[in-house]
């Protein structure tokens, strides 16, 4: 292959970048040349630091579509499809290179084939030939419905942008805008604008770039000024851009070449940002990203590397005779150079602020936040939190020589910013500087204090812990303490004041926005300097002033609160519980409850999950603080069961089981499952209407009893199994036991007889020791005999035993009732477990069986035997 031009052997210093997620990543800084191997054309570029490292070798097709723009910059599509660009530090060198690319793909389609004889750009025009008619206001409207046709099909969208750019289409076109503005023509000039909309959508590099130059901007701006989609109005893009107090040259830019490029870029942004952001597609808002990246690349490597530039612009801050406004100027351009220098590269970023902070930059972001003008305060601002974004420690670094130097530090500057600022957004970007400034280490503690306070005796967790702090930074670890000592309580100090502004009324927004900022930052020191702000808290009393806040009338400040109040509790320590229950501050929380209940707000919902997450891990110190302290109010809670489950917490702590409701005659739930239950588990309600055979009962006389008992001693049954009377061995009780029964006998006639007679009969199917008057030793082998064969149903047996107690003359004159020791003898009258009387005088001692259990359903089976 016979090359017209040979290739260019001189290296050309060059950039390589590659389209990465519609960004550009920087590949490197190396020498490009161009060479043949063999048959092959290829571009190499050789990496400057590393000369064996090769950035970039790739091979000259005919079909990648090279693409020049400005005058450094080579940009093409590999065949995977990767974009690819080189940006060279002269313009010579791009040149060399180009016309190289050039005249490869020339003799490349020169030597094709007889089947492809004809280029690709000589088949569309043979299968499409395309041309446009020279612009004129007759045919404005034939013009536009053309370009709506070929556009249609990529190779019409390739053919008309190669014909704008040969024939200089768009220039023709300025001069019409003119015209049809001075004869008020306001369809030709809509036409205009449909016209200029469909050339830059094209998406073509060197089209957009020929219409931010100076003599094509104003034409074609103008025209886009006349949407058909608004027909009533007009937009004033040309006035805009020819402003030239937008533009401010602080200090003199001698190179054109750089002057022209801000220019460029500041039309490019105004394309993307106002003029078209209404109609831009993905492709067109890739093309104006990338030219705006390029263009503000070169930008920042010219200014960095001029000394003297740089030198002249810090130098004006620190001229003390610089009037005001070229002091504005000055960090007006220093936050764009920052700004800029967000979309560049890590290594192009790291250089520009090193050498910002070699002249000074430091020293202009302490004189833009103590400066009175807001504008300049907010540009500093930006300026602080565009380097701490970067590198942090390069500002801690500076502030911990501030201190050493005994000089005021910049954290202070911050803090002063932050109370006496009235910009919300400057308060807040100076709170978010001050939480990056004391961010311990890197990488941070884990979120999640809760999973610290629960692993907190865990020796491994411990020891990890221990070598995490012993590995940090010291200087770090000084510059905190610092802080502490010396910086936190006048950062707090309006947090302190609360206690003499009592109730907290008529809060300005700018106090509002303060004490929400001072809380997230102690939000932030409770979360990673866990020592250190525990002592600082306690000793200057701040959650107690946090609690007023929960008083405000402002739902986020209330809301900010509640999340201080939760990390606390989240991190379950038991200094920050003991305060918050010493100082009863959950009893704000409790009362924004009780006032929002039952509406479901977020307010109301952040108290609720407080109160869950407190049951959910059973702390106790705050149940038990909660339920002695407003038991009454929680019991009012009723529309969620979270206060309940609390109430009931706390009595299983205390040892008290609400459905064991004992009293002197309650029974033992669990001696008998099926035992028959009083009174359907219900609390006994009061004393019933006596039935006609308790009312009779009660009309008879205590010698009727007496008499009935003779009788029924006389009509007694002789034992059959031949067990001797001296066999029954009855044991009498003493004296004084007899009269400690005395006295609980009149406490059971002071009972209903419903619910005694209930008892009784419970009773007698469990107690352990029966009472009973005279009870046979017979009763002790029918009662195991009939455990064994016990198949019955509980309630059946007590139903017989009703039946045949009624027909015998005489029964036991004791009864068995209570589960342990609450067994309350009736001396003069007795009830059977059926509830009939019983026998028995007045006399009749009474005595204990020793013998075994017995049952009212084994006492009847006795009787009515015999």
């Amino acid at each position: 292959m016979a090359l017209v031009v040979p290739p260019p052997n001189d290296k050309k210093r060059v950039k390589v970048y590659e389209l990465r997620h519609n960004d550009w990543f920087d590949r490197g800084t190396g020498f490009c040349t161009g060479r043949v191997v063999g048959d092959e054309s290829k571009i190499y570029v050789e990496s400057e630091d590393q000369p064996d490292r090769t950035l970039l070798e790739t091979r000259i097709t005919k079909d990648d579509g090279y693409q020049k723009q400005q005058d450094t910059l080579i940009v093409w599509t590999e065949s995977t499809g990767t974009d690819m660009a080189l940006s060279f530090q002269e313009a010579e060198g791009c040149a060399a290179i180009w016309d190289f690319v050039s005249h490869v793909q020339q003799n490349l389609m020169a030597m094709a084939g007889p089947d492809d004889a004809l280029s690709d750009d000589a088949m569309d025009n043979f299968a499409n030939p395309l041309s446009l008619p020279r612009p004129e206001l007759s045919n404005l409207d034939d013009i536009a419905s053309l370009m709506r046709t070929v556009i249609a099909t990529p190779q019409g969208r390739d053919s008309l942008s190669k014909l704008v750019i040969s024939d200089d289409y768009i220039r023709k076109l300025v001069p019409i805008v003119t015209m049809a503005e001075d004869l008020e023509s306001l369809d030709d000039l809509h036409h205009l604008c449909n016209i200029m909309k469909m050339l830059v959508l094209l998406n073509d590099t060197q089209i957009i770039e020929h219409v931010v130059t100076d003599d094509v901007v104003m034409g074609v701006v103008g025209a886009l000024e006349y949407d058909p989609d608004f027909p009533t109005h007009k937009a004033n893009h040309r006035r805009y851009l020819r402003d030239r107090s937008k533009f401010k040259e602080v200090v003199p830019i001698q190179d054109l070449a750089i002057k022209k490029k801000i220019h460029s870029t500041w039309r490019l942004l105004y394309l993307k940002d106002v003029v078209l952001a209404r109609i831009l597609d993905d492709p067109t808002f890739s093309v104006l990203n990338s030219l705006i990246f390029f263009n503000q690349v070169d930008i920042v490597s010219h200014l960095q590397g001029n000394t003297a530039f740089l030198e002249e612009l810090f130098g004006i801050i620190d001229d003390p005779n610089a009037p005001h406004m070229r002091k504005k100027d000055a960090v007006c351009f220093i936050q764009t150079c920052c700004a800029i220098a967000k979309n560049i590269q890590a290594p192009g970023r790291q250089t520009l602020y090193a050498n910002f902070i070699q002249n000074g930059l430091l020293r202009v972001i302490n004189f833009a936040l103590l400066n009175g003008d807001s504008s300049i305060r907010v540009a500093g601002t930006d300026i602080l939190v565009a380097m701490i974004d970067h590198d942090a420690s390069m500002v801690r670094a500076y502030i911990f020589r501030s201190i050493q130097d005994s000089k005021r530090p910049l954290t202070d500057t911050l803090i002063e910013l932050l109370l006496i600022e009235n910009d919300l957004g400057v308060k807040a970007q100076a709170a978010d500087a001050i939480k990056v400034l004391l961010e311990p280490q890197q990488p941070p503690p884990p979120p999640n204090a809760e999973t610290m306070a629960r692993n907190s005796n865990n020796p491994e967790f411990l020891s990890k812990m221990r070598n995490n702090a012993a590995s940090a930074n010291p200087q770090i670890d000084s510059f905190i303490q610092n802080f502490y000592d010396n910086s936190a309580s006048k950062l707090f100090r309006p947090l302190k004041d609360l206690e003499k502004r009592r109730p907290i009324v008529n809060l300005t927004f700018q106090e509002v926005s303060l004490f929400q900022h001072l809380i997230e930052i102690l939000m932030f020191l409770i979360r990673y300097h866990l020592f250190r702000s525990k002592i600082f808290i306690f000793q200057e009393g701040l959650p107690a002033r946090i609690a007023q806040l929960l008083a405000c009338q402002h739902k986020h400040l209330q809301l900010t609160a509640l999340k201080f109040f939760r990390t606390c509790i989240g991190l379950q320590d038991d200094s920050y519980i003991q305060q918050m229950t010493k100082n009863f501050l959950f009893e704000p929380i409790l009362n924004i409850v009780y006032t929002t209940m039952p509406r479901d707000n977020l307010l109301n919902s952040v108290c609720l999950e407080l109160f869950e997450y407190v049951k959910r891990e059973n702390v106790k110190p705050v149940i038990m603080h909660v339920v002695e302290n407003f038991r009454e109010k929680l019991e009012e809670i009723s529309y969620v069961d979270t206060f309940q489950s609390l109430i009931l917490r706390y009595d299983q702590m205390q040892g008290y089981n609400a459905e064991a409701d004992t009293t002197l005659f309650s029974q033992d739930s669990d001696g008998n499952p099926h035992r028959t239950s009083v009174n359907g588990n219900q609390r006994w309600q009061g004393v019933k209407e006596m039935d006609a055979a308790e009312e009779a009962y009660f009309n008879t006389s205590d010698d009727e009893d007496e008499l009935a008992n003779k009788k029924a001693a006389t009509k007694r049954p002789s034992m059959s199994n031949g067990v001797s009377q001296a066999a029954r061995s009855l044991v009498d009780y003493p004296d004084d036991e007899e009269e400690s029964l005395d006295g609980q006998v009149g406490v059971m006639e002071r009972m209903p007889i419903e619910r005694l007679n209930a008892q009784a009969a419970d009773e007698n199917t469990k107690s352990s020791i029966p009472i009973a008057s005279t009870p046979p030793l017979e009763r002790l082998s029918e009662k195991r005999r009939r455990e064994e064969d016990d198949e019955e149903d509980e309630l059946g047996k007590l139903s017989t035993t009703k039946r045949r107690s009624s027909s015998v003359s005489s029964v036991s004159s004791g009864v068995s009732i209570g589960s342990n020791s609450s067994n309350v003898l009736r001396r003069k009258k007795g009830f059977t477990s059926s509830g009939k009387e019983t026998t028995g005088g007045s006399n009749e001692k009474i005595k204990i069986s020793l013998a075994g259990r017995t049952s009212a359903d084994g006492e009847g089976k006795r009787d009515e035997g015999g």
